[in-house]
């Protein structure tokens, strides 16, 4: 949904009738015992047949038909559809299209006819050749001709159907049915490289900032799921190993086995309670020698500051509820506090953790905003006081530090949010505050 547009209209919102659980026993069983199973899964084909027909009836699979479409045809659901229909824009001819609305259980009965009335169709799915196999299958079994052309090397199977790649796809299969775009005119521009950064003033930038200062280069961190991913990146470097959301933990206490090296582990507040507990209570039971540092920003940040339980419970009392002996935790903006910490923390023997807490600072600053009499502040350089170290551009790493190329530190304003965690960084103490009325 992230990688489509569309024009969107607004309207008058009339809610629906609020959802009735009208759960019935009688309708069951719902227990997979051995004497039901059996029965339960004829019950879940009968069910996926329903499905088949209720696609049908709503006709949730469309063909999108062309009057010269030279007998050829594409099979393609979702965003590629979106990026077939752009380069069919530009090409000679313009195949019959049928738009899996609903991809499992898939129509048969739209599929036998849609392949039978063409001579070639191109399957067209993102990433792996599900919806391609079983429709060559199904042709098989029922005796059609049809060519039917898939993924046929590696470069199929990687990444997303956008247009550029579409194109190049139907290019490869129907070389005279796309006109080549022309490019020897257009402007070439020299883009640099722009990284994935944590927001302007986020806790995780400072909390990292201030526990790299605790590790040594023999130590192993194991990330998680979240913003606080992004500590992977240069200039902090923390996060070797990243699995699945919640997995953390449980890979940490793998990792802390027969080693001799010490081992952190990160884990989000939200995480930690959708996920993360598992591998937490394991670690507490097999006394697994594991650093794990919890990132508490009060909101699931990742993905659109939804609430989670840590809104109405203690993370640092459920902590302490599970036995853990050590549970230490400061704000991420205390750089040095938090810096002693965790070397306390790594120090001790078992599970030990640190709550490195500060609000999300995106969430925060946008109701800030709403409020009346706010005013915005801005960090400012003391260019006199400045050496030139750069220590606030490579050790601590926020986007809204400008290195010119004579070398002088300037504030992208239009980024900074004035928050001031970037201030102990600079070992001259040359950033200050320089307020803005809005």
């Amino acid at each position: 949904m992230c990688h489509a547009r569309e024009k969107v209209g607004f309207d008058r919102f009339d809610p629906p009738p609020l959802f009735r659980n009208d759960f019935n026993p009688d309708n069951g069983p719902y227990i997979p015992l051995t004497s039901a199973a059996l029965e339960m899964k004829a019950t879940a084909i009968q069910k996926l047949k329903q499905a088949r027909r209720f696609a049908r009836t709503k006709n949730l699979n469309t063909i999108l038909s062309s009057d010269g479409n030279q007998g050829l045809g594409i099979i393609t659901s979702g965003l590629t559809y979106l990026s077939v229909l752009d380069v069919l824009e530009t090409t000679q001819v313009r195949p019959d299209i049928l738009k899996l609305g609903m991809i499992n259980p898939l129509d048969e009965e739209i599929l036998i006819d849609f392949l039978s009335s063409h001579k070639q169709v191109l399957v067209l799915e993102e990433l792996d050749n599900i919806l391609e196999l079983q429709i060559k299958s199904l042709a098989f079994d029922k005796g059609i001709s049809t060519s039917i052309i898939g993924k046929v090397d590696d470069d199929d199977f990687i990444g997303e159907y956008t247009p550029d790649k579409t194109l190049k796809k139907l290019g490869t299969v129907w070389p005279d049915l796309v006109l080549d775009p022309i490019y020897e005119d257009a402007e070439v521009f020299d883009v640099p490289a722009r990284p994935a950064q944590m927001c302007p003033g986020c806790g995780h930038r400072s909390a990292f900032f201030a526990i790299k200062k605790a590790l040594s280069a023999s130590d192993i961190t194991v990330a998680d799921i979240g913003c606080h991913t992004l500590g992977f990146m240069p200039p902090y470097n923390i996060g070797e190993i990243l699995m699945c959301m919640g997995a953390s933990t449980g890979i940490a206490s793998g990792l802390s086995l027969e080693n001799g090296k010490r081992v952190v582990a990160f884990l989000g507040d939200s995480t930690f309670f959708h996920a993360g507990l598992p591998g937490i209570i394991n670690a507490v039971f097999n006394r697994h020698d594991v650093t794990l540092i919890i990132m508490e920003n009060e909101t699931t940040a990742m993905t659109g500051h939804q609430d989670h339980a840590g809104k109405s419970i203690s993370i640092e009392a459920l902590l302490n509820g599970l036995g853990i002996e050590q549970v230490l935790s400061c704000d991420t903006y205390n750089q040095e506090r938090l810096t002693d910490l965790v070397r306390q923390s790594m120090a001790h023997k078992g599970l030990s953790v640190v709550i490195a807490r500060h609000p999300c600072m995106l969430k925060l600053t946008r109701a800030q905003r709403k409020k009346p009499g706010y005013v915005q502040k801005h960090i400012s350089i003391d260019q006199a006081a400045c050496t030139r170290t750069h220590y606030c551009v490579g050790q601590f790493g926020c986007p809204t530090f400008i290195r010119n190329k004579d070398g002088r530190i300037d504030i992208n304003l239009d980024l900074c949010i004035g928050d001031g965690s970037c201030r102990p960084s600079c070992p001259e103490q040359a950033v200050g505050f320089d307020k803005e009325e809005k």
